[in-house]
């Protein structure tokens, strides 16, 4: 009488393995994925959809993590190092999906190393294949602006970016980006670029004495300045450094002393801190050269002060008018 219960518990739990009770793949290298699969793990989105340098979370669960190796089997490696470089090892982590019609699809991927934390976004066709991405948000340690990036209803990807300068006056930025399919790139279509609210770097040292030989100010751009001004006492300098380099991923300033330790060559040294930079002068330009690292005063390790920069030429001051002799009377 037991065996016909028997035989209807071993049928009801092949049919479970077979319907119901299928283990779902990882995406950590331990399991093999196919596109399907990997794309499962993005959840779907309703538009409009909005990310913001807010919307990275304290703490990731890595139980959603994606393996670089499993990720790159569908992204190209080449779209994740235009954030990271080719040597890094990022944390990533699915953010969503977003239906772009005809069977095209935005998926949105979190990028996490130990100095930035990316947004990227890439196209894939009807058929799953990739068709272009690029990372839309990148923020450094010491990224000072605020980023928002929405994507609408008409698949518009609207970046939005605030900053506030020392003194006070906050200027801000618009792009619009759209897939162009048949170049296999987001084409920025409108731009109103935050770098544009730029008019003047504030540089701290500015009035102070410049009439030791090299003070003076030396730089290969309006936002790249290496400020040199006269020291409290002879052998010695005030120097202001302020540098946005590689697109902006290396930004940071470095403001101090330096002594010189030869007639053209000036040295910073301070206690407690790592950075050991020599300035290295002659007639028409001063040459940077880390002896100890300073990169992270750059936003990253990998980032340098190191480069020769020209000397610009000082603006004539406005002089007053010599007053009118005054006519006898």
């Amino acid at each position: 009488m037991r065996k016909p219960l028997y035989w209807f518990l071993i049928v009801a739990a092949i049919l479970f393995v077979a319907c119901g009770g299928k283990k779902k793949k990882t995406m950590t290298g331990d399991d093999v994925v196919n596109i399907e699969e990997f794309m499962e793990a993005y959840p779907a989105l309703s538009l409009p959809f909005t990310f913001s340098d807010t919307s990275f979370p304290a703490r990731e669960n890595d139980s959603l993590r994606i393996a670089p190796e499993v990720l790159h089997q569908f992204i190209p490696d080449s779209v994740t190092q235009k954030a990271f470089g080719a040597t890094s090892r990022p944390r990533y982590y699915p953010v969503g999906a977003v239906e772009a019609g005809d069977g095209e699809r935005y998926l949105l991927t979190r990028g996490i190393d130990k100095e930035r934390k990316v947004l990227l976004i890439t196209a894939h066709d009807k058929k799953k294949q990739f068709i272009a991405g690029f990372p839309v948000i990148k923020l450094t340690r010491n990224t000072n602006v605020a980023v928002r990036v929405t994507i609408d209803s008409r698949l518009n990807i609207s970046k939005d970016l605030t900053q506030t300068l020392p003194n006070g006056i906050e200027i801000s930025g618009h792009d619009v980006f759209v897939l162009n399919s048949a170049a296999k790139n987001f084409s920025l279509i409108m731009t109103d670029s935050l770098g544009d609210g730029f008019t003047e770097l504030i540089n701290p040292i500015d009035t102070l004495e410049r009439k030791q030989k090299y003070s003076g100010d030396y730089g290969n751009s309006k936002m790249n300045l290496v400020s040199i001004r006269d020291g409290q006492r002879e052998g010695r300098i005030h120097f202001f450094i302020h540098l946005e380099k590689n697109d902006k991923e290396c930004v940071g300033e470095l403001k101090g002393d330096a002594v010189f330790t030869s007639a053209s060559v000036a040295e910073y040294r301070q206690g407690g801190d790592p950075c050991v930079l020599r300035f290295i002068f002659d007639k028409n330009s001063v040459s940077l050269e880390e002896v100890e690292g300073c990169g992270s005063r750059l936003g990253a390790l990998q980032c340098s002060f190191n480069g020769k920069y020209p000397r610009k030429k000082e603006k004539k001051k406005a002089t007053a008018e010599p007053e009118k002799a005054r006519s006898r009377s």
